[in-house]
């Protein structure tokens, strides 16, 4: 006995529209909540100067300018001449708070000088140069009265980089 296949035939009539309501329906709730939850990340710019070539002694001896000497034994500060301050390493590290607070005197003592250089040896991590930086910027000092307020005062905003001499 032979088997018959049916098939159906199809016939040409008009073709389905795709329902988009239910996809606009989602998109309508998603975009705006997308956007609200997003975090935003916010990117801070330092501007930074090299030290000029063109060194030496100034012909104005009023002129002072900070230089912060990070070296291997310990941080130097100098007044672009003569080395002012040498701060040692505490226990292989370097001691910032001793640095942070010898520069808020500096700041203290010469209130209108904004300029300053941090100068590195060649073998110190740039980490350092970083945290450096930060303390010559700017430095957290306690409010007067409170014991866990702090604010933030800036010190050298103008900072110029180098390698050390």
């Amino acid at each position: 006995m032979a088997r018959r296949h049916h098939y159906k035939r199809r016939t040409k009539g008009d073709a389905h529209e795709i329902d988009v309501t239910t996809f606009l329906n989602l998109m309508v709730v998603l975009v705006p909540f997308l956007l609200i939850t997003a975090v935003f990340s916010r990117m801070t710019i330092v501007e930074l100067d090299l030290p000029s070539s063109a060194g030496g002694p100034s012909s104005n001896l009023d002129t002072f300018r900070v230089e912060v000497i990070v070296r291997e034994v310990g941080i130097e500060i100098s007044n672009g001449t003569d080395i002012i301050a040498s701060i040692p390493k505490k226990d292989e590290e370097y001691d910032l708070d001793t640095l942070a607070e010898f520069v808020y005197s500096l700041k203290q003592e010469y209130p209108e000088l904004d300029n300053a250089s941090v100068l590195m040896e060649a073998q110190i991590p740039y980490d350092y140069l970083i945290q450096v930086m930060d303390i010559v910027r700017s430095v957290e000092m306690p409010v007067e009265g409170s014991e866990e307020e702090y604010e933030l005062l800036a010190l050298f905003t103008d900072i110029s980089v180098g390698d050390a001499p």
